[in-house]
């Protein structure tokens, strides 16, 4: 197939652009580069510096009679929690507003698919856990609405316009693959984080709540491998259906504790990590982890790298290099 990767830039964007070139698509990336970095794209893929909102209807093809592409996997959007509750405005706009004017190019040039990056924030604080895709849907912050809008959007343009539509609502992402992984100004994920302070990057990380009814008194996050997650995507693609969005969560199924986090990095870096206990940050759940059992048995995923520490080293692997390459250049 040929398609389109918003995002493909930035982390899950590069990584998916990657196994989508392994599995013998054409791919072609659009990122402005806000956050992304044009080094992440994959060779093999053509590279489109733009925000998306403005050349969506030319990339596509729009009215031009015949689809340019066979689907769009749509990564590209502003993440960051605590910025969204500052700055509501660049959400709406930069999430929802953009992701309008890349449905309507889809509608105008007839592109069939597409699979959106949506996220686990649009559930809010959940009232059971496992999560599943019928939980109540209550973000609590701007950055989990827009992508909850996103989502009611794409409903309405696959019932009235036969689009073939597919949302996956990650959890935490991390890891690496095929030389992509996290690499951005402004982090805000734990693992990335605590394999700072191992590289000297920051002097301690902060365990927001020691006091959560957990067995070891921190918060538990649902860890998921960036290259399962790219598997999802595979399959997402090949299994949509024309007129239908469905909707699935993604993560291990598996919770581990802030501190199990920080044991499993000094473990793989050999290394000890500073840690400095912090109040709880309002919002912040107790427990987050995903039920995936309609991933699996929709679509036949199955995670392959639960493992904590593989999905550390992984991440480790990858920053250890960065660092070492942006050393070299400094020389």
């Amino acid at each position: 197939m040929r398609l389109l990767v918003t995002g493909g830039a930035g982390y899950v964007g590069s990584v998916c652009s990657t196994v989508l070139l392994e599995n013998g698509h054409d791919v072609v990336v659009v990122d402005d580069l806000s956050t992304g970095n044009a080094d992440a794209v994959p060779s093999g893929a053509e590279f489109i510096h733009a925000d998306i909102a403005d050349v969506a209807a030319e990339v596509l093809g729009a009215g031009s009679g015949s689809p340019r592409f066979d689907g769009v996997l749509h990564f590209g959007a502003q993440s960051l929690v605590g910025e969204s509750v500052e700055f509501p405005e660049k959400y709406w706009q930069g999430n929802v507003v953009t992701t309008l004017a890349l449905l309507e190019a889809m509608r105008l040039s007839g592109t069939p698919r597409l699979v959106f990056s949506s996220t686990a924030a649009t559930y809010g604080e959940p009232e059971q856990v496992p999560i599943t895709e019928d939980a109540p849907t209550r973000p609590t912050n701007p950055y989990g609405a827009s992508k909850l809008a996103i989502d009611h959007a794409i409903s309405s343009y696959a019932h009235a316009h036969d689009l073939a539509a597919t949302s996956l609502r990650y959890f935490n992402v991390a890891g690496a693959y095929g030389g992509a992984g996290e690499n951005r100004v402004v982090e805000t994920h734990l693992i990335p984080l605590v394999l700072q302070v191992a590289l000297g990057q920051r002097e301690r990380i902060s365990v927001f709540g020691t006091d959560w009814p957990t067995k070891d008194g921190t918060a538990i996050r649902d860890y998921i491998h960036v290259k399962d997650l790219a598997d999802a995507h595979m399959l997402a693609l090949s299994k949509a259906t024309a007129g239908s969005h469905r909707i699935y969560n993604l993560g291990s199924g598996e919770g581990f504790t802030v501190r199990e986090v920080i044991s499993s990095c000094e473990r793989i870096t050999g290394l000890p990590i500073s840690g400095a206990d912090a109040p709880r940050r309002a919002g912040d759940p107790a427990v987050l982890i995903a039920s995936s059992a309609r991933a699996i048995d929709e679509l036949g995923w199955k995670p392959e790298h639960t493992d904590l520490d593989e999905i550390v080293a992984d991440a480790w692997e990858f920053m250890r290099n960065l660092g070492d390459r942006a050393h070299a250049a400094r020389r």
